[in-house]
């Protein structure tokens, strides 16, 4: 499989059962409550493909996978340095 670049990830954070994003990588809003579910997070941890519906601005990020620290996308969420 081929990797997915460093890019393509934006971290979360998992606080008493709701999974935030410190910011959103479209619109910028800070700590973002989303719709995502405990068993949707350990279904993208066992590489099944998730859509999250960023609840701020309604674009949606394509999870290909998670690890413990952050969601691996389809597209490019951070600038290269």
């Amino acid at each position: 499989m081929k990797m997915i670049p460093f890019e393509h990830t934006w971290p979360y954070e998992l606080q008493m059962g709701d999974i935030y994003v410190a910011s959103c990588p479209y619109c910028s809003e800070d700590n973002v409550l989303t719709n995502m579910k405990i068993r949707d997070l350990k279904r993208a941890q066992e590489h099944v493909k998730f859509r999250l519906h960023m609840p701020c601005c309604l674009k949606t990020m394509v999870i290909l996978e998670a690890d413990e620290d952050y969601f691996w996308t389809s597209e490019p969420l951070r600038s290269e340095r």
